[in-house]
């Protein structure tokens, strides 16, 4: 019996190789809205998603899935309560991007920490005023605060202390100060996190819990000359709050490689500010994360059809 695993978007060759040595038989989709998969996935035993979205719709349609792999750390796309009542295992691939998406984090502070952005939009107006009259500050010495110390927030925290001098501490309320990089200080205060930092870099996934739970308090309680950075999910900042906190100098600028809706709405007010720095989601899109994304991706498929033990499950899975 022949597998067949549908790819709504392509995946990288290793990925495919590591797929098609093995037997199976890929499927490259119609298109990647929920339409085109259900079209396409009714004969097929798995899917590696990537943009697409996993609704109950789609769960429906597919008859004989047994095996959902996000291509990438985050499942929010995924409905997992359907998943779980069609008997469908859903995996991710939580360390392929890791390096990829910490970079990203110590680049935007780095953006930030030199007002970039507003340099860039005066220097040929006043070159004087971009050079002189722009804040700037370094990231030697300053502190980071955490929320999360996964993969990514593990790495982010040694670059950090080890690459530039700074002092992190970090709230995880999963992790045990054992379980943390050597020199971070583990503290169950949330709060102190935006009352001490000078640069607060948000490292959890989108859940019911953590929607908007960065807002007009938390905010608020940062140094006006803070930066928020984050590169995980748009769903867990209140936008508002953070446009009102920029434009009325609450903190000093904002890093963040993610919105609520992607892609962007042209006529979003964060897009006209100056003090603070927007990317299209590019934290895993450097060749070697996708790389990595689409390997991982087809081991886990392969785990699973095989019967053996998957590497990567979404928790609960």
């Amino acid at each position: 019996m022949t597998f067949k695993i549908l790819l709504p978007q392509e995946i990288m060759q290793e990925g495919r190789e590591y797929l098609e040595s093995r037997g199976y038989q890929l499927i490259d989709g119609s298109g990647m809205e929920e339409e085109d998969i259900i079209r396409d996935i009714p004969d097929c035993d798995g899917i590696i998603v990537r943009l697409s979205k996993m609704s109950d719709r789609v769960f429906d349609a597919a008859k004989k899935l047994k095996v959902v792999a996000r291509h990438g750390a985050g499942y929010d796309t995924v409905d997992l309560d359907s998943a779980k009542r069609h008997g469908v295992t859903v995996l991710n691939a939580p360390i392929a991007n890791s390096m990829s998406v910490a970079e990203l984090a110590i680049f935007y502070m780095l953006h930030c920490s030199r007002n970039f952005k507003l340099v860039q939009q005066k220097m040929l107006e006043d070159y004087y005023f971009a050079k002189l009259r722009t804040p700037k500050v370094e990231l030697d010495g300053k502190t980071l605060g955490l929320i999360g110390v996964g993969n990514i927030g593990s790495r982010v925290a040694l670059k950090a202390l080890h690459g530039f001098n700074m002092k992190v501490i970090a709230y995880d309320p999963y992790k045990t100060k054992e379980q943390v990089p050597e020199g971070v200080e583990l503290t169950d205060d949330f709060d102190r996190i935006f009352k001490e930092s000078d640069f607060v870099s948000l490292h959890c996934p989108a859940t019911k819990e953590t929607f908007d739970f960065i807002g007009e308090k938390q905010l608020a309680m940062m140094k006006p000359t803070a930066y928020l950075i984050n590169t995980a999910r748009g769903k867990i900042v209140d936008e508002n709050a953070l446009y009102h906190a920029l434009q009325s100098g609450v903190i000093a600028g904002a890093g963040v490689d993610v919105l609520k809706e992607e892609p962007f709405n042209p006529a979003h007010p964060l897009l006209g500010l100056s003090n603070i720095i927007i990317a299209p989601h590019i934290g895993a899109a450097t060749k070697e994360a996708t790389d990595r994304a689409s390997l991982h991706s087809a081991i886990g498929v392969d785990e699973v059809l095989s019967g053996k033990k998957p590497s990567w499950p979404v928790p609960g899975f």
